[in-house]
């Protein structure tokens, strides 16, 4: 296997261990309606990271590779956003998420340098 594969495949459990992570997050979300609200669309944008990469990894053509990246920079900044609106509104403790924040922005990072060196 060479290093690129490696990459590709730790990258994928990287991206579905962050998905689990989520999961956990959303499960110790206060049961409040809009808790709820925020946390689906929280969820929602989280699980997308881990299933879009591996739709980019499928990729049948550079246009098609660069379009699937795309969803997934769009996806992982949006999980981000969500974090910020759960810290920011009282919902969740940032020393609780701070972890899974730090992870997606360094998931974020590496998505966007794949994207521009496209």
């Amino acid at each position: 296997m060479t290093s690129k594969e490696e990459f590709i495949e730790n990258f994928k459990k990287k991206t579905k261990q962050y998905s689990l992570e989520a999961i956990k997050i959303f499960q110790n979300l206060p049961k409040t309606e809009e808790s709820r609200i925020i946390g689906k669309q929280f969820l929602r944008s989280a699980l997308s990271v881990g299933a879009n990469y591996r739709a980019v990894c499928r990729a049948r053509s550079k246009a098609e590779f660069f379009a699937k990246l795309s969803i997934t920079v769009e996806e992982a900044d949006e999980v981000l956003f969500w974090v910020e609106v759960l810290i920011d509104s009282g919902i969740y403790k940032k020393d609780h998420i701070k972890d899974f924040e730090k992870e997606g922005k360094e998931i974020l990072s590496v998505l966007s340098t794949a994207r521009k060196n496209t």
